[in-house]
């Protein structure tokens, strides 16, 4: 396996990094993502997209999450254009992702129901009935009120489908739930909500949809994870290396150099398992397996590694004019987002089971 970053993705890179280091308002980054086209990357090219695909979103997400920008990048991008892209309709697609690459709209999908995260037997069900009626409860949904659709994950007959539902559809209640970064997310209720067939993204049979849509969620969040851990190590290493006790600088001291050392391992195995995950995907080969351990490892090394990071800043790091909170409440969401270190090991090991 070659990692290596060709020459299109390394300008993404550059050029994501480049906005995202002007000041502004969460909006105001948003908007420049979009005006640079870099929420268009994965859009086909008669949608004036750029035609690329998860390996490319993946680097516009690292560089979020490496300076913990609070905009809407992983249920844009990875809940939403991905998967329209990848499964939505010719009408489906030229409705929705325009809208999105603008900057003006958002899609999101809601993977989550109570006490079952990223559910593989949706207890939201689609009954036919001219058309198909939806009821359920969908929770941690993350920008719901503030989407043009959300992708809902059902149970139907002969398996299971993903509808595109209007948030503010007849039957939907969206009720406001707290995360630790405090950006928008939402409980979804659905009762009686109808939709259409032309509502549905293509089922190729045998839960591909609800599979593909699990990948790419996973995708973008161990790429998400990676700039995290990857901007939390660079931000603690510089505090560490600046600020002196006893007239020697933090970093001299072999204490902190152990827990550095502990945050720099963490970050390096995150690192791996996202690009190795993210690589298989891009290039259509079995990546749950790869998916299933970046997630593992994001779930359990990120949030400790962050611990030691805050330890290691003192009384700074509880600033809250101090950009840290910003990455350690975005790896609290992060890693209840991929279902939790034990959900994620306990699927690892039924998949290697098998």
């Amino acid at each position: 396996m070659d990692f290596t970053l060709d020459d299109t993705q390394t300008e993404i890179i550059a050029l994501t990094a480049k906005v995202l280091g002007k000041d502004g308002d969460p909006g105001g980054v948003w908007h420049a993502l979009a005006e640079a086209g870099l929420l268009a990357l994965a859009l086909p090219s008669d949608l004036d997209g750029d035609a690329l695909g998860v390996a490319e979103v993946a680097q516009v997400l690292t560089e979020v999450g490496r300076v913990a920008a609070p905009v809407p990048a992983l249920a844009a991008l990875a809940l939403g254009v991905l998967p329209v892209e990848a499964l939505g309709s010719p009408g489906q697609r030229a409705a929705l992702l325009p809208p999105v690459a603008a900057g003006e709209t958002l899609l999101t999908a809601a993977l989550h129901e109570p006490s079952a995260p990223l559910t593989v037997r949706p207890g939201t069900t689609a009954v036919a009935n001219g058309g198909w009626r939806l009821d359920g409860v969908k929770t941690a949904v993350p920008y719901a009120a503030e989407s043009a659709r959300i992708l809902i994950p059902v149970s139907m007959p002969g398996g299971t489908g993903v509808f595109l539902v209007d948030p503010r559809a007849d039957g939907v209640t969206l009720t406001a739930s707290r995360n630790s970064s405090e950006t928008p997310e939402y409980t979804v209720k659905l009762d009686g909500v109808a939709v259409s067939e032309a509502d549905q993204l293509t089922e190729r049979g045998g839960g591909q949809a609800l599979a593909a849509l699990h990948r790419f969620a996973l995708a973008g969040a161990a790429a998400l994870g990676d700039g995290l851990l990857a901007g939390a190590l660079t931000l603690t290493s510089r505090h560490v290396g600046e600020r002196t006790q006893f007239g020697r600088p933090l970093a001299t001291f072999q204490a902190v150099a152990q827990q550095i050392a502990d945050v720099y391992v963490a970050s390096r195995t995150v690192h791996l398992a996202a690009t190795s995950a993210v690589w298989r995907l891009a290039r259509g080969l079995d990546a749950d397996t790869d998916l299933d351990v970046a997630a593992y490892w994001l779930a359990e090394e990120a949030p400790a590694a962050l611990a030691i990071c805050h330890h290691l800043h003192g009384g700074v790091g509880v600033d809250e004019t101090y950009p840290l909170h910003r990455y350690s409440s975005a790896v609290k969401d992060l890693a209840r987002a991929v279902g939790g270190a034990a959900d994620r090991l306990g699927r690892l090991g039924e998949r290697v089971a098998r």
